[in-house]
């Protein structure tokens, strides 16, 4: 495990866009170059949700990987940046049964990230109840919409999620494979708004700008080469 997270952070940036890209996905700017979230070595692009430090425990960098142990407590983490138009890319793995999930144009206005904020599932399929369901599983648009393909890879292997942003036009990609593709503008995100959970959350998915936050949702789970490139 060592070696794969030292290195993945050189070798999948080496890679740029050949890795997870596709010929309809809306692009950054040519001229806008991959910022490095974490490069296995530093936190420090990110911290606590509605804090200025991260937390103090619960989040930490084990063998080149941010790592949140299971039941450490620490909360969501955010980046310092907020993204407006943006790509980001992650790999991530979780233990089994575990649950996480990346949560972006998310503001600092409510209780937590999720209030704001569309959220990637993060998700092992197959040991945890959200598993069952279409739009709560890995890839999905939590509780919006349902992925079209299922690629997730069992927990313990590494996946590989993309997040691209333009505007209203959203898209997740995971292991390579488009999985979602929606603008909240059209009829059909308008009538998964009103079939979902977050009808009592008023300024949810309003925001075209905001942070991007890694979810603390009390189970293991590890990151890698995180990076983003904006739009703005």
């Amino acid at each position: 495990m060592w070696i794969r997270c030292a290195l993945a952070a050189v070798s999948v940036f080496a890679a740029g866009c050949a890795s997870g890209g596709g010929s309809d996905a809306p692009r950054a700017a040519p001229s806008q170059a991959w910022t490095v979230l974490f490069d296995g070595t530093s936190m420090n692009a990110f911290r606590g949700y509605k804090k200025d430090a991260m937390p103090e425990k619960g989040w930490t960098i084990t063998d080149g990987c941010l790592h949140r142990p299971a039941g450490e407590g620490g909360g969501d983490i955010v980046t310092r940046e907020q993204y407006k138009d943006f790509e980001f890319r992650c790999e991530w793995k979780v233990a089994k049964g575990g649950n996480s999930g990346i949560i972006y144009r998310a503001t600092e206005d409510h209780t937590f990230a999720w209030e704001t904020g569309f959220e990637m599932q993060i998700l092992d399929d197959d040991a945890h109840r959200d598993g069952g369901k279409a739009k709560t599983s890995a890839g999905s648009l939590y509780d919006l919409f349902a992925v079209s393909k299922d690629v997730a890879k069992p927990a313990g292997e590494w996946n590989e999620s993309r997040i691209v942003a333009r505007g209203t036009h959203l898209q997740h990609w995971l292991n390579g494979t488009k999985v979602v593709d929606v603008n909240t503008q059209s009829d059909a995100y308008k009538a998964a708004w009103k079939a979902s959970k977050w009808t009592g959350m008023p300024d949810f998915g309003t925001r075209l700008r905001g942070h991007i936050a890694l979810q603390d949702h009390g189970d293991e789970v590890w990151f890698r080469d995180i990076r983003v490139r904006s739009n703005d």
